[in-house]
């Protein structure tokens, strides 16, 4: 299809993307509402039922890189179709599962077809949209991308007051088939197919190596530390895997997933700022549910319902800032985005047993608008300094770094509650009292670390130009 065709259809295109990535996304976080009652239904302990998350994050991490090659050797097409049947797959799977199992090989299932989705997704509109409309495009993948984990607990706390946890797969399926049907009718071939060989040296590297650093931080999580041979060891070699990974993509004359991207100092600039962020997104999405229903004793529906107005104001804000970074560019608008995240933090690191309810809601949507104003324009900006043929590699390296932050936020903040509280509890005895104040300061601490990303990435945000033309 010519270019002209594609551009007229874009709409109808992305359309199709962006309700697959939407349930994608959702399922990451719609489970954790469940965990209490799935421990019940298969007689097993917290940290097995982690795994659903955990093995979830894992898939995305190690097929996430694999996707730059899939997407240069396989048509649009075909990576959409393959994607929406491994997601239906997986959901069926998930929705009938009578062991714990079965439910995590449901959920791996699912993975794949996220992790396919994902990239190809940003890649699609890198190809139909002109640099002057990428900003609002982008800023619909922002909505996908933080409002579906964002509602997901949301959803899911209703569906378990009325229902069992099968109907959270289930409500899922008729969108998925709505998002097939609508890919079967307009999604268009984008980009040209290249004979790229495999090289199986390099997934097997890839593979130990995202795989091994977002398992090695998920089970510290889970221990309440980072120094544990378990943990430290699996991210030793992953970190090692991916250095071999990349010395090896260097020396081929076809590489896997082209380096060439780092070349290009405001792509360097928009992936740590996406890096960082997501790091902060996830870090918050666990710690304020935790402190919502452990310190001020609130149901999982009245926490989840809390947190929906932020949600629901950073949908609508994701696709304001993709115009206003049409018109004006990232320069104001990302450093102001990130300045009223670090405001809401400072104020979200105060709160106590005493705290209202309110005071939280309001930060919390204070903090997102931050997020919505920083993330898809840095994100945008970067991506826009690509010339053409670096599109698949550019958009799976910060879709692979992205997902791995957010495993990494999520741990990192637990970790830092659970060696806070029980350092407190260590330190001034073993009551009920002092390990509900050791809670709230290991909160307050799992805060104060998001607080230090997001001054990180204000930093970087100076540094920031628009990319005017493109390559």
């Amino acid at each position: 299809m010519d270019s002209q065709k594609l551009y007229e259809q874009r709409n109808k295109i992305i359309a199709a993307f962006l309700v697959a990535a939407f349930i994608g996304l959702f399922n990451e976080t719609a489970l954790n509402m469940a965990f209490a009652q799935l421990i019940v239904d298969f007689k097993t302990d917290a940290s097995t039922i982690q795994w659903l998350t955990t093995g979830y994050l894992l898939t995305l991490g190690i097929l996430v890189p694999i996707s730059g090659i899939l997407m240069q050797r396989f048509t649009t097409k075909q990576l959409f179709n393959v994607s929406l049947l491994f997601s239906i797959i997986g959901t069926v799977v998930s929705a009938i599962s009578p062991t714990f199992t079965l439910l995590l090989i449901g959920r791996i299932i699912q993975a794949v077809g996220t992790a396919i989705i994902l990239p190809l997704m940003m890649q699609v509109i890198l190809m139909v949209y002109p640099i002057n409309q990428r900003g609002a495009a982008m800023g619909k993948i922002g909505l996908v991308i933080i409002f579906a984990p964002a509602i997901g607990p949301t959803i899911a706390g209703f569906v378990m007051e009325q229902f069992s946890w099968h109907y959270i797969f289930w409500i899922s399926l008729p969108f998925l088939a709505i998002s097939y049907a609508l890919g079967l009718k307009f999604v268009q071939n984008v980009s040209e197919v290249r004979p790229v060989k495999f090289d199986v040296l390099s997934i097997i590297l890839s593979t130990i190596g995202f795989g091994g650093v977002v398992y090695g931080f998920s089970i510290s999580g889970k221990l309440g530390t980072f120094f544990t041979a378990e943990v430290m060891g699996s991210i030793g070699v992953g970190a090692i895997a991916i250095l071999l990974f990349c010395l090896r993509q260097l020396k081929m004359e076809q590489p896997m997933l082209n380096l060439k991207v780092f070349t290009f100092p405001m792509y360097n600039i928009g992936i740590l700022m996406v890096i960082i962020v997501h790091m902060t997104i996830l870090a918050t999405m666990v710690l304020l549910p935790i402190y919502l229903q452990n310190i001020l004793l609130l149901a999982p529906v009245i926490a989840g319902l809390l947190l929906l107005p932020g949600g629901v104001i950073n949908a609508f804000m994701a696709v304001i800032s993709g115009h206003i970074f049409d018109r004006f560019g990232p320069r104001v608008m990302v450093p102001v985005g990130l300045l009223m995240e670090i405001v809401a933090l400072i104020a979200l690191r105060t709160i106590d047993a005493e705290t209202s309810v309110y005071f939280i809601m309001t930060f919390h949507i204070m903090m997102f608008v931050g997020i919505s104003l920083a993330s898809m324009p840095a994100q945008t900006n970067g991506l826009n300094q690509l010339p053409r043929n670096l599109y698949p590699d550019g958009s799976a390296f910060m879709n692979t770094l992205q997902q791995v932050a957010g495993a990494i936020g999520t741990a990192v903040s637990i970790t830092i509650m659970s060696i806070s509280t029980t350092s407190f509890v260590t330190k001034n005895g073993a009551s009920s009292e002092n390990e509900f104040t050791g809670s709230i300061l290991g909160v307050q601490h799992a805060l104060t670390f998001a607080l230090v990303l997001a001054v990180i990435a204000l930093v970087l945000s100076f540094f920031m130009k628009r990319v005017q033309e493109d390559k």
